[in-house]
């Protein structure tokens, strides 16, 4: 959807094929967590209304380890760029929003979506849709499908090279009706395990477990987490803790995972459909949103001066920005984590980085100028 107001800005003919219905897709439970560069593109794009005025801003957060908290100022490390709490349902509403108003065409509950002719000068993709089967032919076809859509397994098998880490616990995640226990997040690292404080609104609470991946969702009962998650979030914050029922409670694998080129013939892949980031850092849907900007560009350049330089260079130049993001995350998840193959070394490893992290102020502002998102050119 970022796509389309993007290539519409440039005039550029777009439809947007989605498998759910629109009420699915406004209303499931996403990320919460947004970058700098996101909510800046949010107001250039004439959509940064409501995150301005209902976003909770955060210019920091807070690493504990032990039950000894320490803050990173993001506001003062990083030029005054912050993160924004505004979930993913929430932009969703306000892009679906604009493309009623904007009238771009977005064909929801796109079922049997089958993209063609990549490898030619006139792709095509057909979909069956409660209004029957339709094809429509164009220039290039744009995969934001997610790790299971079909765009990636378009490409032959020995097209790809593919980068992958499975990390060997998940995350149990809650969602409470609750104020949160601290204004702005808090990770955790406790010797049972890692704990996340966040939330998605003043009243609303989402906090995290590490767990394992044997776990199921029916071996916690909401008294268990509580317990756990006061435990692990320390003493600081424990006495903050604001108990209630759980209404939503899942448990999510954690991997890396990027598939290279993001390109084949006329298709591009973008966002999950291309690279997996673990949920630590905060950069899946900025990360997705970094894509579609290079491409957005790239396509601009290509219609307004024919040069095929920028769509050619697409994939190298969104997978140095992906890899950058995804060694952040696969850095803070091994500094907050505890794994099941760590002795004392790695331990006392994990405990220098973060006591390192703690007293350098060069140190804190590498993690800050990650943490609120790396410059991209908007």
């Amino acid at each position: 959807m970022f796509l389309a107001h993007l290539l519409r800005e440039a005039r550029i003919d777009a439809v947007v094929l989605e498998a759910r219905s629109r009420d699915y897709v406004t209303a499931r439970v996403r990320a919460g967590v947004l970058e700098q560069t996101t909510v800046d593109l949010m107001r250039r794009l004439g959509i940064g209304g409501r995150v301005d005025r209902e976003g909770l801003v955060h210019a920091g957060t807070t690493l504990a380890v032990n039950d000894d908290p320490f803050h990173v100022d993001f506001a003062e490390l990083a030029n005054g760029a912050a993160i924004t709490v505004y979930g993913q349902s929430e932009v969703m509403k306000d892009l679906n929003r604009a493309a009623d108003e904007r009238k771009i065409a977005v064909v929801y509950e796109a079922t049997d979506v089958r993209p063609g002719g990549l490898q030619s000068d006139a792709p095509w993709i057909t979909w069956n849709s409660p209004h029957g089967a339709r094809r429509l032919n164009c220039d290039f076809i744009v995969g934001c499908d997610g790790f299971h859509g079909v765009s990636r397994a378009c490409i032959p098998p020995e097209a790809l090279t593919v980068f992958e880490r499975a990390y060997p616990f998940g995350w149990l995640g809650v969602l409470a009706e609750v104020p949160p226990c601290n204004h702005e997040l808090v990770y955790a690292n406790h010797e049972r395990g890692f704990a996340l404080a966040s939330m998605r609104s003043a009243t609303r609470s989402r906090y995290y477990l590490q767990c394992s991946l044997q776990d199921r969702v029916e071996d916690w009962s909401d008294e268990a987490f509580w317990d756990e998650f006061a435990l692990r979030i320390g003493a600081s914050f424990a006495c903050r803790i604001t108990r209630g029922p759980t209404f939503e409670k899942s448990i999510a694998p954690l991997r890396s995972f990027v598939c290279a080129p993001m390109r084949w013939g006329q298709l591009f892949l973008a966002g999950d459909a291309a690279h997996i980031v673990p949920p630590t850092g905060a950069k899946g849907l900025n990360l997705a949103v970094a894509d579609v900007v290079v491409l957005a560009n790239a396509l601009h350049r290509f219609y307004a001066t024919g040069s095929r330089q920028d769509i050619d260079g697409y994939s190298d130049r969104a997978l140095a920005r992906v890899w950058k993001a995804e060694r952040f995350s696969w850095w803070l998840t091994n500094l907050t984590h505890r794994f099941p193959h760590m002795d004392g070394f790695d331990r006392q490893m994990q405990l220098a980085e973060l006591e390192y992290l703690r007293g350098s102020r060069a140190a804190r502002s590498a993690f800050a100028e990650n943490y609120v998102g790396l410059p991209l050119e908007i």
